[in-house]
């Protein structure tokens, strides 16, 4: 068989096994996952490593056990499924995305990577087909960082960006570090095969729904990911000194609370321009003592900055201390970067596989850089990496009312089934 025959097979293969994709099978999934935490409004609160974690892990351990796939876990808690290929002493293909939620989240972000990597292994074994190298799936740990910051830790973990033992002191609201409630969900889901970090992989495809509205606007149905914007996280504290609310002259107070606001009005100001490109969000704030009657000894709050150009972001964030310094008048400050990672460009040839695989399927598709990061955002470190987009309704995401329609789900599986299996081949 010569070389065109050859591919012409293999894309026979994709097409043919991405119509065994099961709309019902992958909608119900979703739907059992966001039982697991659900909140009011059909919103999810399924923290990184919590009860709830532990329970949509075993979950899908649960579907994975029942097709006899390889289930492993390694020292972070990521865990992986795999399909074996032909060669399986080949580097795999990985897939997947994460479980966990913001505490005000919704049913499909991270949960539909993983679980679209779940059904297009299934495919794949109703449709016949077997794949030359193995296809992984990989459900990262603490992609979110609602509960334990920075996000993403377990993609940094495995890709050696950053190494466990910088994260294991790190605590959540409660006072719990992450070593301690990683020893919890590894004890949980015992019988797991371990996995190792920085093992070799091949290539590297996430399925994501858009978390915008761009998708929807313009009535493409797939997003073909050319790469993701950069970002760098800060912590800011403010420390005064509490007082009598009542009796404490507001020209001899230290209010760390009003010195904390000051902060964020002059970080407004430094962020301001007229492309409106730059992202910048102070998504938590904590006050003490938090009471209605004394003068606040102490404000924390988050910075999460974000711009595709890298000149952009460092010249913005490196302003940011000096910016919080000239605020703070009658108060200290300490601020400390807690992460910082550069825009990454995917790799062309994987953007073009994406962009086949979605033409091949007759689907309409747009190229579009990601706004959010994703655990793809590490993976390039490593190997070649791409990512899908399927449209959510209104852009809105982080949010209970986040939602997305039965058949873009399903096409944005197909989409990476035609994808991965084009890479397993190679």
């Amino acid at each position: 068989m010569n070389g065109n025959s050859q591919q012409s097979t293999k894309c026979s293969d994709s097409v043919r096994a991405s119509r065994f994709v099961d709309k019902n099978r992958l909608w119900n999934r979703h739907m059992e996952m966001a039982a697991i935490g659900a909140i009011p409004g059909n919103g999810v609160n399924r923290q990184a490593l919590s009860l709830e974690d532990i329970a949509a892990r075993k979950l899908l351990i649960s579907w994975a056990a029942a097709r006899h796939y390889e289930i492993a876990m390694d020292g972070i808690g990521n865990l992986f499924v795999r399909r074996t290929g032909n060669e399986p002493e080949l580097a795999p293909v990985m897939t997947g995305s994460h479980m966990d939620s913001q505490p005000m989240g919704g049913r499909f972000d991270g949960i539909y990577g993983v679980l679209a990597g779940l059904e297009i292994m299934e495919a794949l074994d109703e449709a016949g087909v077997q794949t030359r190298r193995p296809i992984d799936l990989v459900a990262w740990t603490n992609e979110e960082g609602s509960r334990f910051a920075p996000g993403a830790m377990g993609s940094m973990v495995f890709t050696g960006s950053r190494p466990l033992d910088d994260f294991l002191g790190v605590k959540d609201q409660n006072g719990i570090t992450l070593s301690d409630a990683l020893a919890d969900t590894i004890a949980a889901i015992p019988n797991c095969a371990s996995h190792e970090f920085a093992t070799p992989v091949a290539a590297y495809v996430e399925a994501h729904i858009e978390q915008g509205p761009l998708l929807e606007q313009s009535g493409s149905t797939i997003g073909v990911v050319t790469g993701i914007q950069g970002f760098r996280w800060f912590n800011v504290e403010v420390t005064g000194e509490a007082a009598h609310a009542g009796t404490t002259p507001i020209s001899l107070r230290r209010d760390a609370l009003q010195t904390a606001v000051a902060c964020i009005s002059a970080l407004n100001a430094l962020i301001r321009e007229e492309t409106d490109t730059l992202r910048f969000t102070i998504g938590r704030l904590d006050v003490t003592p938090n009471t209605p009657n004394t003068v606040p000894c102490r404000a924390a709050f988050s910075i999460d900055l974000r711009h595709p150009d890298q000149v952009v972001l460092e010249r913005v964030g490196d302003l940011v201390e000096a910016t919080c310094r000239t605020a703070c008048i009658r108060c200290a400050v300490k601020v400390t970067e807690i992460a910082t990672r550069s825009p990454c460009v995917f790799n062309p040839s994987m953007v073009d596989s994406v962009e086949e695989a979605a033409a091949r399927l007759g689907l309409p598709s747009m190229r579009m850089p990601s706004g959010a990061f994703h655990d793809a955002l590490f993976m390039h470190e490593i190997c070649p990496t791409g990512m899908v987009f399927v449209p959510c309704e209104k852009g809105i995401s982080h949010n209970p009312a986040e939602n997305a329609a039965p058949d873009d789900l399903v096409a944005g599986a197909r989409v990476l089934l035609a994808t991965l299996v084009e890479l397993a081949n190679a």
